[in-house]
């Protein structure tokens, strides 16, 4: 069942999104050649406890951290650990904020360092796949528009949108009805209606869809070991444009 909000609510989540987004801003000033996820992570943490904030992702299923830091073949849900990034890695940071009973969810791909042309491809094509989507992400429009948006895009440009994985509808739970594919048919699907909040995630691999979990059960990476990138925001369906509820196009 999809949960609508009220206008009060979508003021609470996008209070918990902006701390979302400013924890990627965290997440890009730490990262650098050398430094280890787990500290981005505990620099991630800090920050959104520091704001009252309490983040999602730990113990949610299990999981151990503040975050998920992935690198360069990873595609999610990578755990924090003492691997030092070095320079042309690609990284993917995705962080989750509770605040005053709501979710925020967002992510982010950076570059360490100079990275190769394909890999700044890669990066450019999945936040673009984002912002068409969010574009569409209004009345008359299904879940199957964005989805046929974001994997077009990706198709167009040699890429591939991952179907194993999906965003999702969020609020009160971080995860909530309903799932939003990164592919999908037009005009097919649940149609959007104020109210709804979804997190739309773009997950884009260089090379093949196929994917694979590592046995700590959690890091997704391709199968074929081609980079991903990963592009979240979450936002708000209302009767004109959405509103975006993690906008951290206003600080990195």
């Amino acid at each position: 069942m999809v949960i609508l909000k009220s206008n009060e609510e979508i003021k609470k989540m996008k209070k918990a999104g902006q701390i979302a987004s400013y924890s990627l801003k965290i997440a890009k000033d730490a990262l650098e050649a050398g430094v280890t996820t787990e500290k981005v992570d505990l620099e991630i943490h800090s920050y959104i406890v520091s704001q009252k904030g309490i983040p999602s992702f730990i113990g949610y299923r299990g999981f151990p951290n503040a975050s998920c830091i992935s690198i360069n073949e990873e595609v999610i849900h990578g755990i924090p650990s003492t691997r030092r990034v070095v320079e042309g890695d690609i990284v993917s940071v995705d962080v989750g904020v509770i605040y005053d009973g709501f979710h925020g969810d967002n992510a982010a791909t950076f570059a360490i360092g100079k990275i190769s042309d394909d890999d700044s491809k890669l990066l450019e094509v999945t936040k673009e796949c984002l912002f068409r989507a969010i574009a569409v992400a209004r009345k008359p429009y299904r879940i199957g528009d964005l989805g046929y948006t974001i994997v077009s895009y990706a198709n167009e440009n040699g890429f591939s949108a991952v179907e194993a994985y999906t965003g999702h509808g969020l609020g009160r739970h971080l995860h909530e009805s309903p799932d939003v594919p990164n592919y999908g048919k037009q005009g097919r699907g649940l149609r959007l209606t104020p109210g709804m909040t979804i997190a739309i995630e773009p997950m884009i691999n260089a090379g093949g869809v196929d994917i694979r979990v590592l046995d700590d059960q959690w890091t997704v990476v391709t199968k074929d070991n081609s980079h991903s990138a990963h592009f979240e925001m979450s936002i708000a369906i209302t009767d004109s444009d959405p509103i975006i509820l993690t906008d951290w196009r206003e600080v990195l």
